[in-house]
């Protein structure tokens, strides 16, 4: 394994977070806050220890493979957690380093699940860092450095991508990986500043709209208000939310072949269609179920696309307690959490595009069981999907399940509710952040144990970087040399 440029990746990525610290800088320079002497002290600590590791055994060759590819972003995004959770220790304003770390790591996996009670306790520098970690983890921060360092855009380190991206396909020939990934930012940076111009239309103030859109793009959810999204009372507002949502949480090739022109190529993709249908699906039968608990049917129906499009997307945003609603519509609720949204958006779960290919692996099988001697394959828009795709796709089910089922039991030591256990973890491994029961969208994570709360910092890392990165650092065999 190449450590070397492991380092050197490890080192790229703390003066980013430093750098990225100082809009908590800014913040507290304008509310007049002494919390921001935090975020410069360990903002400039983290520079130069990333500065010392860039330039000590800089690597002769700018290439990893697939292990150390893994390795460097698991390791990337463990380090990114425990700088960043050091400005809320700290300064004391959240005190338990378990906590802080565990509310950073949900920051960074855009998970959304949170231990504190009072979130408007907290100085607005503190505000601003912990949506800006939302906002930096969608994207992710190893394809920020592949669109800015030139020698890690080889397609070489496609690996790299493969390790952040959410979902089973990325292309194997991207031709430019560093305009690619330029690409993707550039997307992810202009959604985001439209949605802050439509909050601001909205009557929203520039403080909010950034936290919000922040937390919105990311796919985060991490709100500044007690009452979370609901703090702001208007359905406008409430709706601009919902649409961005959905929209950061389609696949952004959808998006590269919209500005490219290939309107039909674009419009021509599977997973979308399925995606959109289970979005109108999961919100009709909602819509009907909780009809008699609003006084209009139009009430229930943006309730209804509200939570839908916060629970698919895995932002995890609320507007109300869902834990009084019929048992239907909690089960659709925790049937969309599992599924989530696309590959290759800021969004968690287990991804559409998987659920489309396992279906029609069954289907295939299931026709040989009739007729042994046909030959089919699966096709993912008109394409055929190699075999190597449809292993991984399986592997990552079978770990799923088995990482899921002994979470779920560790966290039963709780004690708490089936509902409860349940739903946590399904919120966590999936990066949705509220369940249902105690950890519903009025509800926190503040009386788990140590214990459930290390757990659940895993499944929130494994399910933001789709389990195989982060299981690889447990392997002896992968760090030895080959």
């Amino acid at each position: 394994m190449n450590k070397r440029i492991i380092l050197y990746i490890l080192g790229w990525v703390l003066i980013i977070e430093g750098a990225a610290m100082q809009i908590a800088t800014v913040t507290s320079l304008i509310y007049k806050e002494h919390e921001g002497m935090y975020f410069v002290i360990i903002g400039c600590v983290s520079a130069a220890l990333g500065l010392m590791a860039i330039k000590i055994k800089k690597p002769a060759k700018m290439i990893l493979y697939q292990k150390a590819g893994f390795a460097a972003t698991a390791l990337s995004w463990i380090l990114m957690s425990v700088v960043g959770s050091l400005p809320f220790f700290i300064s004391g304003e959240i005190p338990s380093f378990i906590d802080a770390f565990f509310e950073t790591v949900s920051g960074f996996t855009t998970t959304g699940s949170s231990i504190l009670t009072d979130v408007e306790g907290l100085s607005n520098c503190m505000l601003i860092w912990r949506s800006f970690l939302n906002w930096l983890g969608g994207m992710g921060v190893i394809v920020f450095l592949l669109a800015i360092i030139p020698k890690l855009g080889g397609q070489q380190n496609i690996f790299l991508m493969k390790a952040e991206s959410p979902g089973p396909i990325v292309g194997k020939a991207v031709p430019h990986m560093r305009s690619y990934a330029a690409l993707l930012y550039g997307i992810y940076i202009g959604l985001t500043a439209l949605q802050i111009i439509l909050l601001l239309c909205g009557g929203m103030g520039l403080f909010d709209a950034l936290n919000t859109s922040f937390a919105t793009a990311g796919t985060g959810g991490f709100g500044i208000h007690n009452s979370n999204i609901a703090a702001y009372d208007s359905y406008y507002l409430q709706t601009v939310i919902a649409v961005f949502m959905l929209l950061f949480s389609f696949n952004f090739t959808f998006y590269i072949l919209l500005l490219a022109r290939k309107f039909k190529q674009a419009f021509k993709m599977e997973e979308l269609w399925v995606y959109i249908c289970i979005v109108a699906a999961s919100v009709i039968l909602i819509t009907v179920n909780i009809s008699s608990i609003y006084p209009t049917l139009y009430d229930s129906f943006h309730q209804s696309f509200f939570y839908v499009s916060s629970i698919i997307s895995t932002t995890g945003f609320g507007i109300g307690d869902v834990n009084h609603w019929p048992e239907f519509s909690k089960a659709v609720i925790i049937v969309i959490t599992f599924i989530g949204a696309m590959a290759g958006s800021t969004g968690g779960g287990f991804k559409v595009s998987r659920i489309i290919l396992l279906l029609k692996e069954a289907k295939k099988e299931f026709s040989l069981l009739v007729h042994p001697r046909n030959v089919k394959t699966v096709k993912m828009d008109g394409k055929a999907i190699e075999h190597t795709v449809m292993r991984n796709t399986s592997m990552f089910l079978v770990v799923y399940i088995g990482i899921f089922v002994l979470s779920f039991m560790v966290v039963s030591l709780e004690n708490k509710d089936f509902l409860t256990c349940f739903t946590s973890v399904a919120a966590n491994l999936n990066n949705t952040g509220p369940g249902l029961g105690e950890v519903g969208p009025v509800g926190n994570y503040s009386d788990f144990s140590i214990l459930s709360k290390s757990v659940l910092i895993f499944d929130m890392l494994a399910g933001r970087l789709e389990l195989f990165p982060l299981l690889l650092l447990f392997s002896p065999s992968a760090w030895k040399k080959t």
